[in-house]
């Protein structure tokens, strides 16, 4: 999770989700200093733990309906924030990938001091999260939206990669890249095509107020459809296009100024 989002140069989403098993209480803790919100979806949200840093009578005391689980063990984290911080600051300069420095935690024992810190910390930002999670409703509708225009991109990479049951027909590794790269241009070329006819329909669409709402619809919807192309046969990448233009290039061009 963190390593797709540490090197995803494109999106400016500040907000990542993922289904509950993207979701450890370390990865709370280290996309939240990277100032990344993270909000998975998580399964039986009502059965996660909270925790606080007081005890549960006293949240009772002041007449919380919801109190924490335990108190937050404040101590194990100031005693290594440096370590934290450290940690952190090889990820975000890039010295080391954070899946490269989490591997090496969990070769260790679980009472790791690093990794307990860590853990600690990020129930914090977890018992957060649950609590708006619950309070706020558009939240929960970003999440959901989120996770199905991934969903999405799952199916689309499935349609056009569905022969052999979508396995590898070939052990080389060399082989394998080469399939998966021509997937994602075919999934590319798909994407592109999409694009180019969408901004033909909105350049011939005159009536500005149906204009808008036309715009509008593409911006609220996605552009991973592919009802509309015949993904069986072969592909041939070698062979030469026509130099004839399917596309009013110059007038799409134009759109974009605009």
């Amino acid at each position: 999770v963190i390593d797709g989002l540490i090197d995803n140069h494109t999106r400016k989403d500040r907000i990542h989700s993922t289904d509950t098993h993207g979701y450890t209480e370390q990865i709370f803790a280290t996309s939240h200093l990277l100032g990344i919100s993270f909000a998975p979806r998580l399964a039986n949200i009502g059965q996660e733990q909270i925790y606080g840093f007081s005890t549960k009578a006293t949240y009772r005391k002041k007449g919380y309906a919801i109190v924490p689980s335990r108190t937050i063990n404040q101590r194990v984290i100031l005693k290594h924030w440096d370590d934290i911080l450290r940690f952190i600051a090889t990820i975000q300069t890039r010295h080391t990938s954070a899946s490269q420095l989490f591997k090496r935690l969990s070769s260790y024992a679980l009472d790791h001091p690093l990794y307990r810190a860590l853990k600690e910390f990020g129930r914090i930002i977890k018992s957060q999260f649950i609590l708006t999670y619950y309070d706020d409703v558009v939240l929960r509708q970003r999440i959901q939206k989120q996770l199905n225009r991934v969903e999405l991109a799952n199916k689309f990479s499935d349609a056009v990669f569905f022969d052999n049951d979508r396995a590898f027909q070939t052990g080389s590794l060399e082989q394998q890249e080469m399939a998966t790269a021509c997937k994602v241009l075919i999934q590319n070329a798909i994407v592109l095509w999409n694009y180019l006819k969408l901004s033909e329909i909105v350049i011939n669409t005159r009536n500005i107020d149906k204009r808008a709402q036309l715009i509008e619809s593409i911006r609220r919807g996605s552009v991973l459809t592919w009802s509309h192309v015949n993904l069986k046969g072969e592909y041939d990448f070698l062979h030469k296009t026509s130099r004839k233009n399917y596309f009013d290039m110059t007038s799409i061009r134009s759109l974009s100024v605009h």
